[in-house]
């Protein structure tokens, strides 16, 4: 699980309250101080979001491997807290922290980095993401955003002579350069094919920015925001025209957190939507199931039936022949002999267990059989499989009627 709040911590519960309507995990990277993070934290509670925030490193950024370790840390704990009460999911970008962690997430999560989640976590994961969140991000670590980074401001304002820091500041640069050359580059496709990869997850996109950040220039913003679209992402893009790297917050107070309000309130529509839908879906599949079942069951009584059939065919006893007139002119026959035999025969069909000192059978005996056939003419008609199959008819006084012979059985 997430550690405290210490600064030795990169994994940890910014805010966490029993009553809360999602939760916003917080990529952030040394760009963003402490104080200032606390500040984002804050607003996330007043909205009633919990917060677990993941500080990474300056190097992760520049070592997938780092980025990957603690990437499967977060979603781990994560899977964890969405098994308890699963809930809305919002990931929110600083900076650098998309490619210091929350694109290892995304791998994760979709099955494309190794030591992949199994499909049920994977699955529970992509259904709570609802939301996503880019401030001053994502940045386009290129061959020089060292240097650009290292002369940052930021930098800049580290204690000490001018010339002192401009000489750290060059050699921080230089170093980091080399860095970039050989192991960031080659990278840098990857890395921006899975920030475009997340409109999978079909949540909406939040991107703030300013015009005059030289970190997250606006070019940058405006192609990832084109790209998203194209790929059928839902994007809305808030920009300033002065404001300083990760300090829209702190300079427009008010129109920041109406962005961020409107974007949570979205994603809280996104999920329970989505639930909505994958409950109907499992129904439909439950309901698809019961049929699938049902039809078996009656594929099955089908076969019996007709091994029941087979055999009550083959089998004499099963043929009931009821008393008929025996005397008609040759004028009155209706029909042939064999029609005048099918007309007398009832078929039963009955099931193998029947028996003929159950009640059904006794009750069966009682009506076929006449108690008195004194005056009757009985004679053999026919043999099936070798079993003679005897036919009779009674001397009537009733010579010119026709009896219906078919039993109402």
């Amino acid at each position: 699980m997430f550690g405290g709040g210490s600064n030795g911590n990169c994994l940890y519960w910014g805010r966490r309250e029993p009553e809360f309507r999602g939760i916003v995990v917080v990529f952030a990277w040394v760009s963003l101080h402490e104080k200032q993070l606390r500040s984002f934290v804050d607003l996330y509670s007043s909205l009633r979001w919990n917060s677990i925030v993941c500080h990474a490193d300056f190097l992760n950024a520049f070592y997938p491997e780092r980025a990957t370790s603690l990437a499967f840390g977060l979603v781990s704990g994560l899977v964890e807290e969405l098994r308890i009460k699963p809930c809305p999911v919002v990931f929110i970008a600083f900076s650098g922290g998309p490619k210091a962690c929350m694109y290892k997430v995304f791998q994760i999560i979709q099955g494309t980095c190794e030591g992949q989640l199994s499909v049920d976590e994977s699955r529970l994961v992509r259904n709570c993401v609802a939301g996503h969140i880019y401030d001053s991000s994502p940045v386009d670590f290129t061959s020089d955003f060292c240097a650009r980074f290292s002369l940052h401001p930021t930098i800049q304002k580290m204690p000490g002579t001018s010339k002192l820091v401009s000489w750290v500041a060059k050699g921080i640069a230089s170093g980091l350069d080399g860095l970039c050359l050989t192991r960031f580059d080659s990278q840098r496709a990857e890395y921006w094919q899975t920030l475009c990869s997340s409109v999978d997850l079909e949540a909406p996109f939040l991107i703030l920015f300013s015009e005059d950040d030289e970190l997250a220039p606006p070019q940058v913003i405006y192609n990832f925001a084109q790209r998203l679209q194209e790929l059928g992402g839902d994007v809305e893009l808030v920009n300033w025209k002065s404001s300083p790297h990760i300090g829209h917050y702190e300079h427009y107070p008010n129109q920041y957190r109406a962005a961020i309000t409107s974007l949570l309130e979205k994603a809280t529509s996104v999920y329970s939507q989505r639930i909505r839908q994958l409950r109907e879906r499992a129904g439909m599949e439950g309901m698809h199931d019961e049929i699938s079942e049902l039809i078996c069951d009656l594929q099955k009584v089908a076969v019996n039936s007709n091994e029941s059939l087979r055999r009550v065919a083959v089998g004499p006893s099963d043929y009931f022949f009821l008393p008929s007139s025996a005397e008609h002119g040759k004028g009155q026959e209706s029909g042939s002999l064999q029609d005048e035999r099918n007309e007398r025969s009832i078929y039963l069909p009955t099931p193998p267990s029947l028996s003929a000192h159950s009640l059904l059978g006794q009750v069966l005996f009682d009506v076929c059989v006449p108690k008195n056939v004194e005056g009757w003419d009985i004679r053999f008609s026919g043999s099936v499989n070798g079993q003679p199959i005897a036919s009779s008819r009674r001397h009537s006084p009733f010579n010119g009627i026709k009896r219906n012979r078919r039993s109402r059985l």
